[in-house]
């Protein structure tokens, strides 16, 4: 079967007779992560090929050379940066396959350790997963996405279902229509349909603009309603979206924190200590909603894994916290705001706890004060 580069790409021919490996190599592995229902391939030289299933690591089969490692990522290079394999560091882009009748992709990260090439490929669903299949509470979705204007975070650890949520966000806002949607991603993940009335345009970093603080400071020429930003990294691009969030558009973004206080304290450090109180400030008036979210292994193994969140609205108190650095407070304002929506993770993990959905264990290991996890009642 025909490798694609996702997004129009244009994939390297790959000679068998160059001492390159056949294309059904790298196809094999994909095909095998589809079955396997993987969410992630690992290609690192002296390990196994290991795939990450429902959040456990699996290797298979025996360690893999550098050589064969770089062969296979060479045969899934796009043109425009096979040319730089020796020169960068770090590549991110997507491919495509078809796997029993169906378009199957995959977003890489391609990096090196230690000299050596290697790659990680993340599973990308053809069809934007409904809330209800990330047991996303439909009506916080609506929420997040009734704000007018204002900076809205999803955060957590890589893996933790970032990116799919801001695409469930967006697909939101595209069946609803009426809004100018500009994305900006590294690389584009899952692709908005022509919907009605809604006009979405969605740029690549390193493809279609150079950086997310580009996509952001031209974007804003573009007619914008709502502009998700694939994540916010350096100084540059928080200051451009906080100036967006302030002059009436809806962000939509992701930081990596562990939770909803480290993300506004990870805003803030971006900036040089004493810009930082000009910061909070700007922050405490443009930032509307945290939410932080973590995927948990199922009390049944083999099964999709759990959601659970931490939900911070920003309300007067917050907003007070936020504007004067008292960050630990932002703790005791989730838990005195639950008829405000908000949500403390441990009271998440309380809930699917008692539910059946996660054991004992997975709910102490990830909760703030394992001490008041109780075990549910038999």
């Amino acid at each position: 079967m025909q490798l694609h580069a996702a997004q129009g790409y244009i994939m390297k021919e790959v000679d068998p007779q160059a001492n390159q490996p056949r294309e059904g190599e790298i196809n094999r592995l994909l095909h095998a992560a589809a079955d396997r229902d993987a969410s992630d391939v690992h290609l690192v030289p002296g390990y196994p090929v290991t795939y990450r299933v429902h959040g456990r690591l699996e290797p298979v089969g025996e360690a893999v050379e550098a050589g064969q490692v770089r062969r296979m990522i060479e045969s899934i290079l796009p043109e425009r940066i096979a040319g730089r394999l020796d020169s960068a560091k770090n590549f991110d882009f997507s491919i495509a396959l078809e796997h029993k009748g169906a378009p199957c992709r995959f977003r890489v990260n391609v990096y090196l350790a230690q000299g050596q090439w290697c790659a990680a490929l993340r599973y990308v669903a053809n069809e934007i997963p409904s809330f209800e299949w990330m047991s996303f509470p439909e009506g916080l979705a609506q929420r997040l996405v009734n704000h007018k204007n204002g900076l809205v975070i999803i955060t957590g650890v890589t893996g933790s279902g970032k990116s799919t949520t801001l695409a469930a966000l967006v697909n939101m806002l595209n069946q609803q229509g009426g809004y100018r949607i500009i994305t900006v991603e590294e690389p584009i993940e899952f692709v908005h349909p022509r919907v009605g009335s809604t006009l979405v345009t969605q740029r690549e970093v390193g493809r279609d603009v150079d950086s997310f603080f580009d996509g952001l400071k031209f974007g804003l020429r573009q007619d914008p309603d709502v502009i998700l930003v694939g994540e916010i990294r350096d100084r540059e691009t928080a200051q451009m979206a906080l100036t967006a969030a302030e002059t009436g558009h809806l962000i939509l973004t992701t930081l990596h924190t562990q939770d909803a206080k480290g993300a506004i304290t990870r805003m803030c450090d971006l900036f040089p200590h004493e810009a930082q109180d000009d910061v909070r400030a700007q922050l405490a008036l443009s930032l509307r909603s945290v939410i932080s979210q973590h995927l948990l292994p199922s009390v049944r193994e083999g099964q999709k894994r759990v959601l659970a969140m931490e939900i911070l609205h920003v309300n007067q108190p917050v907003r007070v916290a936020i504007k004067f650095g008292k960050v630990d407070s932002i703790e005791s304002a989730i838990q005195t705001g639950r008829r405000a929506g908000m949500m403390t993770l441990d009271d998440d993990l309380q809930r699917l706890l008692t539910a059946g959905k996660i054991t004992l264990e997975t709910a102490r290991r990830f909760a703030k004060d394992p001490d008041e996890i109780s075990k549910p009642a038999t």
